[in-house]
């Protein structure tokens, strides 16, 4: 190497340690069935992004990929089943933001932390949407704070039950603005939205994929959605930080990716990583994800797991302030 300089060598021993890399990838494959745990019950949308990455998997690597569903605790009970899973690459985690980023500050007695599992690739993310019963007198986000203002602790609001995503989007929402709303918590988003449409509740924040025929029907008023983004689905709906200077640094997105339980070997995660970018770039998985309110959202394992942990401290500073706790029964 004489008459290089020290640039040259580097970026020379750069490249070679990438070759070295993508050659440890390629060669990696799974030698068993893999096992793709949803920490879910069958039918929701961490149920469907399993069974479409196993199906992918299948046909890819060759070899049979099956879906298991441990649901139960608010999605941790599934998690205990990956990281005590051998980390040799066939059994892997098809995690959300619940069990993934809100569990580490809700659960006090949480068996398992975020360097248990190695993050991979988040797969899909997508908005909960600010809805209204149409007899509330607000046509704007602006509009529904000076009403909520007006009327403190006066409008109640529905969740899915405590601690969900679609709750927590309240509680933000309700300390950004400092408005106050009563939670009414319900088993599940569809017995919240029946009360909605009924007027025994006035607002709720929900997921856009289970609540946009509602809002199409003119049967729930919509003002915003919660991610960073306005939605291709309702284009001209606003994201909330677009409506108020109170608001600007509010994204709330629910999220599923895949992870692996700590110590598989780095070619495996690589190896999936990959997979699950061609999966991903797909014109007909963009437009499956579009049908569902959702847009694809691949990064690489680094990318991924500084999004994981961004979300972990978002949702610590909300569930604190909050005194939001509880035990896993």
């Amino acid at each position: 190497m004489a008459g290089m300089s020290r640039r040259t060598i580097i970026g020379i021993l750069a490249a070679a340690q990438a070759a070295r890399i993508a050659r440890a990838q390629s060669r990696w494959r799974p030698s068993e069935t893999v096992k793709i745990i949803v920490p879910a019950a069958p039918g929701g949308t961490t149920d469907i992004m399993g069974r479409l990455l196993a199906n992918y998997l299948q046909s890819s690597w060759g070899q049979n990929a099956v879906v298991e569903n441990k649901s139960g605790a608010g999605g941790t009970i599934g998690t205990m089943e990956v990281v005590r899973a051998r980390p040799d690459g066939h059994t892997m985690l098809m995690g959300n933001i619940g069990p993934q980023s809100i569990a580490y500050s809700l659960f006090r007695n949480l068996p398992y932390g975020p360097g248990d599992l190695v993050p991979v690739s988040n797969m899909i993310r997508g908005p909960n949407v600010l809805v209204l019963h149409p007899s509330v007198p607000a046509g704007s986000v602006p509009e529904f704070v000076r009403y909520l203002k007006q009327n403190p602790g006066k409008l109640s609001y529905g969740t899915p039950g405590i601690g969900q995503s679609p709750h927590l989007s309240g509680v933000w929402f309700h300390q950004l603005t400092e408005t106050r709303g009563v939670p009414v918590h319900y088993r599940g988003a569809a017995p919240a939205m029946v009360a909605l449409v009924g007027g025994t509740i006035q607002y709720m924040f929900d997921n856009l994929t289970s609540a946009i025929e509602q809002v199409r029907a003119g049967r729930v008023k919509a003002l915003a959605v919660t991610s960073a983004d306005r939605n291709p689905q309702l284009p001209d709906l606003p994201a909330l930080r677009e409506t108020m200077p109170e608001l600007a640094d509010y994204d709330v997105s629910t999220w599923f990716g895949v992870f692996y339980p700590a110590g598989v070997p780095e070619p495996a995660v690589h190896a999936l990583n990959a997979e699950l970018k061609v999966l991903l770039d797909r014109a007909e998985t963009r437009q499956r994800f579009a049908e569902m309110g959702g847009v694809p959202a691949y990064g690489t394992p680094e990318q991924f797991a500084a999004f994981v942990q961004g979300e972990i401290a978002k949702w610590r500073g909300v569930i604190r302030k909050e005194g939001l706790e509880l035990e896993i029964g």
